[in-house]
């Protein structure tokens, strides 16, 4: 399927916030309540559609533990998006937002948008970290804010929708410079004139995403 754009995402976060299963319900809209750790990057697609125009999301699923944060950093380079994630339930994942965004603004694009999540708000009963925290982070660090249940979906198709929407505004804005394929956006048919992609887009996999 043709689409305007496309935009590379990255998801980051600790081991454990659900980073994975985010991913699978935006994709297969499923929940997975027992998910191997991710070794490495996982990747999943999926088209949406901005102001009428078909937007291609493909999405690289990163590993939270330590021992892989070099291969992580890798995937910064070349993405437009990027959603941090974390467990309402769990502090020490809040704690470390900082870690991460430091890691995201040291090997991304300074223009990438960022979105936080506070996932798994279905579990308000044990939760660990108020909404008001989550929104002060976000607000200092100049990041879109959500809380979000991979479990029952609710907000994980706003986030993603929304982080795209923030991106195609700064493509109109004339903020990313389309033609660099290096932000992390691919233009294809119905996106600018005298711009064309491949078919499926799927090419632009290989050289923009690891070093």
């Amino acid at each position: 399927m043709s689409y305007a754009y496309l935009f590379k995402y990255i998801i980051i976060g600790d081991t454990g916030v659900g980073k994975s299963c985010l991913l699978l319900q935006f994709t297969d809209k499923r929940f997975q309540p027992v998910h191997d750790l991710t070794i490495g990057v996982e990747f999943g697609a999926r088209m949406i559609t901005i102001e009428n125009k078909p937007i291609k999301l493909q999405i690289w699923d990163t590993a939270g533990q330590e021992s892989f944060r070099s291969i992580t950093r890798s995937y910064y380079r070349g993405a437009a998006g990027a959603l941090l994630v974390y467990d309402i339930t769990r502090r020490e994942t809040f704690n470390h937002l900082a870690s991460w965004l430091e890691d995201a603004r040291q090997h991304a694009n300074a223009n990438m948008s960022i979105m936080l999540i506070g996932n798994k708000c279905d579990l308000a009963h044990r939760r660990a970290v108020s909404t008001e925290e989550g929104e002060q982070f976000a607000r200092e660090h100049g990041l879109i804010f959500m809380e979000a249940s991979a479990k029952t979906a609710q907000n994980v198709e706003e986030a993603f929708i929304k982080t795209a929407s923030t991106i195609y505004k700064k493509i109109q804005d004339g903020v990313f410079d389309v033609s660099n394929e290096s932000y992390g956006i691919k233009v294809g048919y119905g996106g600018v004139p005298g711009h064309s992609a491949g078919r499926d887009g799927v090419a632009s996999q290989g050289g923009a995403c690891c070093s």
